[in-house]
């Protein structure tokens, strides 16, 4: 029985991974990018842990990862860059903000966010892209990435699984 455990649960890592190994390839084909690391990498794709490669993602280079979440903190009223693991020495304990799980993680991808903190996400990502659309010096690419966000985060919630950062 403890064989037949462990098997399953190697089976299911493994189709886990080649999941999202199909996810980033199939990104990178749609967006003509190449399929191997290197020149051209896509960075992030943020996306429903559901098994479906067809669930909506928010997709983005490292950079504009970054330039997103210290977008988001703006708004929060603080400059990512004096925070504590991005520069600076300021802890996340000087701060409140619901956006903390998004904001205080590492840029290279990898993880995951519980139904229940995308859920605590939104009503203040849904305030902050509500303020934006009035605000001429938020680029683009950061209210359309929100706005991907939401609907991201909002499936998460509905279908109760988590969002991946791969």
């Amino acid at each position: 029985m403890v064989a037949h455990q462990q098997t399953t649960g190697n089976r299911l890592q493994n189709a886990t991974r080649d999941h999202l190994s199909c996810r980033r390839r199939c990104f990178r084909l749609i967006l003509g990018y190449s399929t191997t690391k290197g020149e051209n990498d896509v960075g992030l794709i943020l996306f429903p842990g559901d098994g479906n490669t067809s669930s909506p993602d928010v997709a983005c280079s490292y950079g504009g990862f970054a330039a997103f979440r210290g977008q988001l903190a703006q708004a929060e009223g603080f400059t990512l860059s004096e925070m504590w693991g991005f520069g600076g020495d300021r802890p996340w304990s000087d701060v409140s903000t619901s956006l903390e799980p998004l904001l205080d993680r590492p840029d290279d991808g990898g993880g995951e966010l519980s139904p229940t903190e995308c859920a605590a996400l939104l009503p203040r990502l849904e305030a902050i892209v509500d303020q934006w659309r009035n605000e001429a010096d938020v680029p683009r690419a950061h209210f359309d990435a929100a706005q991907q966000l939401m609907v991201v985060l909002r499936l998460c919630v509905a279908k109760d699984v988590e969002l991946l950062f791969l």
